[in-house]
């Protein structure tokens, strides 16, 4: 119930585009009105259904192939999902404890592990692509990899600032007299005060994990085929933008609504879990 309670006034709208492309993930070929990867050359380039030759079998129109775009957008929802999943989990939990590390110890440590990340933030995330792709295979593990590589400095910066902070405190003052270990006072004092850090930057992330991946899938250094990604469906059909805008343009707003709506939440959750930016 306090969790209900904390998601009075949340946005309705981007909770429920979310909750949609949510609900495609994991349900999509239930509910998906073809196969993705089914191909009919006699249906190709049909528009959608509110133009002059559209129909409603393929409501959002199919592509060079005949494949039905809609259903191509829905199964782009899995690969989106998990890609943030595994992506920011992966980033999160390694940017969370290097920050810890950084902030609690401080010193040489602390300047040792911020030239690093320093290094890592000026390395171009498309040539770390790049590099990784002519290492590994393009696909969804090299998609996480790249990620995972690019976005930890993000979350190690801003933990260790506010690791900072808590290090001074008195809980934490008190559990080093009392000969506390250092690793139960990082998951027993600083973790839990640094969860609502940890998920909004995960919120906000999202966004820009769906579009990094569908940056690299248009790019070929991402999701391969047979695999169905909206990057992937931009990358298809940028050559038959004069005569089927639809192909390009239906994913295309689907990476923008899903974006959206992701940064949309995470500010709205920013607001309700910073005390200063609360509404009472």
């Amino acid at each position: 119930m306090a969790w209900l309670a904390r998601l009075r006034g949340a946005p309705v709208i981007p909770l429920i585009i979310l909750g949609t492309v949510i609900f495609c993930a994991v349900a999509g070929h239930l509910v998906a009105p073809f196969d993705p990867n089914d191909a009919d050359l006699d249906a190709s380039f049909q528009p959608p259904f509110w133009a002059k030759e559209g129909s409603w079998s393929h409501p959002l129109g199919t592509d060079n192939l005949g494949r039905d775009i809609l259903s191509r957008i829905i199964a782009g929802c899995r690969v989106s999902v998990i890609v943030s999943l595994y992506a920011i989990a992966f980033s999160g939990a390694i940017g969370a404890l290097v920050g810890m590390i950084s902030g609690y110890f401080g010193g040489r440590v602390d300047q040792v592990i911020m030239r690093l990340v320093e290094i890592q933030m000026s390395i171009p995330s498309i040539a770390l692509a790049l590099l990784l792709a002519a290492a590994l295979q393009p696909g969804l593990s090299t998609v996480v990899i790249v990620i995972v590589l690019t976005y930890w400095t993000w979350y190690a910066r801003i933990i260790r600032g506010e690791i900072l902070s808590l290090k001074t405190r008195d809980y934490v003052a008190f559990a080093r007299v009392a000969g506390v270990s250092t690793p139960v006072i990082f998951l027993r004092h600083l973790l839990p005060n640094i969860m609502n850090t940890l998920l909004v930057l995960a919120t906000l992330q999202v966004g820009q994990v769906i579009i990094f991946e569908a940056s690299l899938s248009f790019l070929g250094l991402g999701i391969q085929q047979p695999d169905v990604s909206w990057g992937l469906m931009l990358s298809d059909a940028r050559q038959y933008i004069s005569n089927a805008w639809w192909a390009i343009t239906m994913p295309g707003i689907a990476i923008m609504l899903t974006c959206l709506a992701a940064n949309l939440f995470g500010d709205w959750l920013r607001d309700r879990l910073d005390p200063r930016l609360r509404q009472m």
